[in-house]
């Protein structure tokens, strides 16, 4: 057995280590044509999802001005740091499902006499109000992103909503502008994205799409200057999306899609780590399906919108586990692993091929919750590997994606059969082709051939263990290292090691 495979056992016992096979790699072809396949990768593709949701809110971004824990107005230091790294584009906030029970006037004023609330939806806990709409957009200038309120549709008017949005942004001598004043802010706030509520099918009002259809016409026409999104589809639904686009699409700017990757069933998720290849193959399966849905969900819209002026927004995607053993489950905590890196490079792969309609996406969530960027305990802070995809696809914002056609070996495991290699191409501004290239088998390296030449410098992010992991202890266990391919001249060849990630450019 080499030394890798023994320090695998030794260091990562409680892990699945599946070392690569010992055989040639399998061979794949990447060719790249010079044609545009699309409008350029929006930047809010790389989008954010903030909900009042266990930790998500209070420990993971806000600690209060008066924590011992280094932080800017209460926010903290560590995690508005790593964030920054990643360039957050847009902020979803305050829910999710959190947002229709939600009350705005509850998050203004005098914290000390802020409403204390039951959070309903997760784990029926105290809500402080602590962080409200002042501490929200002051985390939004703190990471130069854009805002992206969920209004709430599901249990308040649309005057409530229209209020709401005065005080955030109107420069005038109002009543409400006058109070923003009093409370702190002198300046209005740009708010450029608003959502008319969320899973109005569930949690958002447990609606029929007729019924919704004409609730959502309402609640648009009290929205002015902003872009209006409308809450869409989650549960596969397409006569919903039916119904939204012919009765309200004159009323919308947007429609939302939620996907969520789950490597079992709704009742067993399965564990976050010590998943066995079965779990590996059927996240990495589910995780695949989300390009099928946004096919379906866009052919839908084409019918009623050919010119494409609505755009899809995917604000809610990721991995969804079972929660960490001894939380509580209603705090969605799970661990990140290197099978959530796969499930973002793939993701974002899908988006970067749906650009005609894929305008934001928006990952649950930014810290503590689901698919997250960050994990905080008191003071320690450990990033994700999700996060470091994230700071890898960078390159890919604003870039322009390029047709290409992947010709790739499968893998099997059990009854599923998966491409070996999913592949992204997209030219810069400045002229730069930028290549991800991910290798979902768990077993073997592959090859990948292409058409280009030259040399290419990147990253990768790869681990002998399928749910290799980073931990307070060990932030470092999983982290990209530098990647190089090809020379002067030579046809570009990329070798890729089982369960891996690259991300690299070829000069002008």
């Amino acid at each position: 057995m080499k030394m890798r495979h023994l320090l695998c056992a030794a260091m990562l016992a409680f892990s699945a280590c599946i070392p690569a096979i010992a055989a040639e790699p399998v061979e794949a072809h990447l060719t790249v044509a010079k044609e545009v396949a699309g409008p350029r990768i929006e930047p809010e593709i790389y989008g954010h999802f903030v909900e009042h949701l266990g930790t998500g809110v209070y420990g993971g971004l806000w600690v209060g001005p008066e924590s011992e824990i280094p932080n800017t107005r209460g926010w903290r230091n560590d995690v508005i740091e790593a964030l920054r790294r990643i360039e957050v584009p847009v902020i979803r906030w305050p829910g999710g499902c959190f947002a229709d029970d939600y009350d705005w006037r509850d998050g203004i004023g005098d914290p000390a006499k802020r409403p204390v609330r039951l959070n309903r939806w997760w784990g029926r806990v105290p809500e402080s109000n602590r962080v409200g709409t002042h501490e929200f957009m002051d985390l939004v200038e703190l990471l130069d992103s854009e805002a992206y309120i969920a209004a709430n549709m599901g249990s308040m008017s649309p005057m409530d909503t229209s209020r709401w949005l005065e005080y955030m942004t109107s420069d005038s001598d109002s009543t409400l502008a006058k109070e923003r004043r009093r409370n702190g802010r002198e300046r209005p706030w740009r708010v450029k994205y608003v959502g008319v509520g969320n899973e109005s099918w569930g949690c958002g009002g447990n609606m029929r799409p007729e019924y919704q259809a004409d609730l959502h016409n309402r609640y648009a026409t009290y929205l002015h200057d902003t872009l209006r999104v409308a809450s869409g589809d989650g549960q596969r639904d397409d006569h919903l999306v039916e119904v939204l686009m012919e009765r309200s699409g004159a009323h919308m700017d947007a429609f939302t899609l939620h996907y969520y990757t789950i490597a079992g069933e709704w009742e067993d998720k399965g564990p976050a780590t010590g998943f066995g290849l079965d779990r590996w193959a059927k996240g990495l399966e589910s995780a695949l399906g989300i390009e099928e849905r946004i096919v379906a969900v866009s052919g839908i819209m084409d019918k009623y919108d050919p010119d494409k002026r609505i755009a899809l927004y995917v604000d809610e995607w990721g991995t969804w586990h079972d929660p960490a053993p001894g939380s509580n489950p209603g705090f969605l905590q799970q661990q990140n692993t290197l099978r959530d890196a796969l499930v973002a490079a793939v993701s974002f792969n899908a988006f970067h091929r749906h650009t005609e309609r894929v305008k934001m996406a928006n990952i649950a969530q930014m810290v503590n919750v689901l698919q997250a960027m960050a994990l905080t305990d008191g003071p320690r802070m450990a990033l994700t590997p999700t996060y470091h995809v994230f700071d890898m696809y960078k390159p890919f914002r604003g870039a322009t994606p390029l047709k290409a056609t992947l010709e790739t070996p499968r893998w099997r495991e059990g009854d599923i059969e998966l491409p070996a290699v999913d592949a992204s191409v997209a030219r810069t501004a400045d002229g730069r082709v930028v290549l991800a290239l991910a290798n979902l088998d768990p077993r073997r390296s592959a090859r990948v051939r292409t058409n280009l030449s030259g040399a290419v410098q990147g990253r990768i992010l790869t681990a002998d263990a399928i749910d290799a992991h980073n931990t307070f202890a060990r932030p470092d266990v999983l982290v990209p290292t530098p990647y190089s391919a090809g020379g002067e001249g030579e046809a570009l060849t990329l070798e890729l090691p089982a369960k891996s990630i690259v991300v690299v450019d070829l000069p002008r």
